[in-house]
């Protein structure tokens, strides 16, 4: 099945510089319907009101990080299957299980390049 490009996608980190960079990554890739987020809290309120298809959340946050945020996409009934995909800055292995135990399809560790981030999405997606 193809990937539309113009799925919604909700960025979430707490650093803007971050979010600007994924943003130009994801337009370069073709992605056109881009949504950003500073913390989960707000990330959880904005999936309630629009039916994303990608969410790609920053671990460390405050006051809701990324981890707390995809244990409670995946508690909710109308959301638990949404593709969600983590990044983070640390490489810790027990990091990267617990996030699989809660149920991330990808993990993606600071800095990426395009590259990487069109091969976790084609992982998570498929081709496109």
């Amino acid at each position: 099945m193809a990937v539309e490009m113009n799925m919604p996608i909700l960025i979430v980190d707490d650093y803007r510089t971050m979010l600007r960079i994924v943003r130009n990554l994801l337009s370069k890739l073709g992605f056109t319907d881009i949504d950003e987020a500073a913390d989960g809290e707000t990330a959880l309120a904005m999936l309630k009101n629009k039916p994303y298809s990608l969410v790609i959340s920053d671990w460390n946050m405050q006051p809701m990080t990324g981890f707390e945020l995809l244990k409670v996409v995946r508690a909710d009934d109308d959301l638990k299957t949404l593709p969600f995909i983590m990044v983070t800055a640390e490489s810790k292995v027990e990091n990267v299980v617990a996030a699989r135990q809660a149920g991330v399809n990808n993990y993606i560790i600071k800095p990426f390049s395009a590259a990487v981030l069109k091969a976790k999405l084609k992982a998570v997606l498929g081709d496109f």
